[in-house]
Formats: C-alpha cells, structure tokens, sequence
C-alpha cells in the first residue's frame, strides 16, 4: 500500500519528471514565455528550426529572455544583448567583450529538453520517468493536426483533465453546444493498467446539436495519467474518424494552461479540422468557468476536501488511481531505497 500523501508539495516534486506542454509550436518563431511548476521558462525555434526550452531569467541582470530574439541558434537578452545557447544554455556572447574568451564560466542558464509531437513543443523539468506516448489508437490514421488557442485557467491542471474525462456534466455544462444529452450515465467497462485509463462510451446524435452533427458516434477515451487526455471519436466506415487531445499544464499548483489540440483523419467526411477545431473551442470555452469555480482549485489527492462520488464517476475515480500510480512510481524512481 502506498504511503505516499499526495500533498502540493509531494506532486510538485513528481512532476517535475513528467513531460508537460509548453508552447503551440506555431508559435515559437519569436521567443514565447512560459511557465511550468512555478518555474518561469522562454521557448523559441533556432534558426534551423530545433525547437528550445530554456530559464527565462538572464542571469546577468536579470532580463526576461522572452522579450529578446533569436540570434542563429541563441536567444538574445532585449536588456544587454548577451546570448545564450539553446542547446546547452551556455553563453556564446557577449557585445561589451572584446574576445569570446573572456565570457564569465558562469554565464549560462538551465536548459530542458524540447520535443515537438501533437503539434505542440513539450519539455520536462527534470529526468523524465516516462517516455511521451504514441498512442496505438491513431497509429494507423494519417491525421490533419489543429493546435487550439491555449486556455489559461485558474484551475489546477489534474481538475481540467478530470474534467475531460467526465461524461457525467454534458447535458449540464455543454447544453448549449450538446443540446438535450440523456444524462444517465450507460454502466462503463474501464479498463486501467498503470498509469492508462481506457473505455468506451457511445454518443448518440442529439437532432440540432452541432457537436453531434454527423452522426453516432462512439468515443474511446484513453488517458495517460497524469496530464494526457484523448477520445477517439468513431462515426463508422461512412464517416470515418476524428480525434480530440488535452494535455493542461501546470502554471502552479491549482493555476494551469489547457493545451489541446484537435485532427481528422484523411477518410473523416464528417467536417474539416477548422470546423472541428471551431465547434470543440465552444465546448473547451463552457468548461473553463466551472472548472476556475471549483473548491478546491486542484483534485484534492490528500483529502484536502470531502467528496462524495456515484457509479457515473467511474471514469474518473480511475482516473485518480493512475494518477497516484504515476505519482508513485516517480518517486520510488527518484528516491531509490537504501
């Protein structure tokens, strides 16, 4: 049994090894800020397009590196000019030297590794404990990617996914998108294994609802705790697929960024990705009032709040459980025993 109590200070030390995202990768042409478990960060794209994560602060004078600009494959400081490489973090020079040779052996900030999958640039802050997923369900699907505006929340970003992975709050949150969802709860068959969840839930079509415009559908949800959400949502051979990603990153413990992103497979007859990322926009736009009015902000993990639950919460409450076995295996990997 775990004795693990799950408290901020707890989870802020297992997710610095788990990968979150960062920045849209459309984005990065100019140097993007950001920040990840408290940690102010810059993000931007070398000139050889390599994607970077670096500490925003310069340790100079102390400069936000996010209001300079890209020299090559450095970021420039707007305040005095010095350069920092985005591989390394190293400085590479400085203008009110006269020679290279004299840059202070100092002169460098943190650097984290970058990674572009989903349309997005991911980084983690410390050794990552587990591998980004490529996940099995669209291995065989040529997909279209849109990247979504992302959501800042006052929410924590454990909330926002367990919100993803809620079916139980359509006909309530979503009425105005969903239009009149039965809202009983069909018994769902969740299957978990470590840290991923999976089960299936079909969706009718509800007559004068956009979202459910082309027809039944069964969505296949799939979840890689702690912070990746998925549906697969199948129309059937007529129709064919599309696909749905949230992956919120935590700001701070119960502050988040909700980045998410949305594809159609090259076959999916049923609207194209600027549609579907448009009619989801309205959806992810109802949540995030409910989702910054929750006390407290974040899933109370140690029981920080009574909560009572139902069967319609299945879902969710395995949610949790994968949350903690992630949580757990991080820190039994990073503080290996005598």
């Amino acid at each position: 049994m775990s004795t693990t109590t799950y408290d901020p200070e707890t989870l802020r030390e297992a997710y610095r090894h788990v990968w979150f995202v960062v920045a849209r990768s459309e984005d990065i042409g100019t140097p993007q800020p950001a920040q990840l478990l408290d940690q102010p960060l810059v993000v931007f794209r070398a000139e050889d397009g390599t994607p970077h994560v670096l500490d925003r602060r310069c340790v100079h004078r102390g400069a936000d590196l996010s209001m300079g600009k890209v020299i090559g494959s450095s970021v420039q400081c707007p305040y005095h000019g010095w350069r920092f490489d985005g591989a390394s973090g190293g400085c590479s020079h400085i203008p009110s030297l006269a020679g290279e040779s004299r840059i202070p052996p100092k002169a460098a900030v943190r650097s984290y590794p970058a990674v572009e999958r989903f349309g997005h640039v991911w980084t983690c802050l410390g050794d990552p404990v587990f591998d980004l997923p490529h996940p099995p369900e669209i291995a065989d699907l040529t997909l279209e990617w849109r990247a979504a505006q992302p959501i800042p929340a006052k929410c924590g970003f454990m909330a926002a996914t367990e919100n993803f992975r809620d079916m139980a709050h359509f006909p309530f949150v979503h009425e105005e998108s969903m239009g009149e969802v039965n809202p009983v709860v069909p018994d769902l068959t969740v299957e978990r294994e470590g840290r991923e969840v999976r089960a299936s839930y079909h969706y009718p079509r509800v007559p004068g609802a956009d979202f459910s415009s082309a027809g039944d559908s069964w969505m296949h949800y799939h979840s890689y705790a702690p912070g990746i959400a998925t549906i697969l949502y199948d129309f059937g051979p007529e129709i064919g697929k599309r696909y749905l990603m949230d992956f919120p990153s935590p700001v701070s413990y119960d502050e988040c960024v909700i980045y998410w992103a949305v594809a159609t497979d090259q076959d999916f007859t049923g609207g194209s990705a600027d549609e579907i990322l448009a009619l989801e926009t309205v959806v992810f736009n109802e949540d995030t009032p409910i989702l910054e009015g929750l006390r407290p902000h974040e899933v109370p993990l140690a029981d920080q709040a009574m909560e009572v639950s139902c069967p319609a919460d299945i879902y969710t409450l395995n949610y949790r459980r994968a949350t903690k076995f992630a949580v757990d295996t991080i820190l039994k990997t990073r503080r290996p025993g005598p």
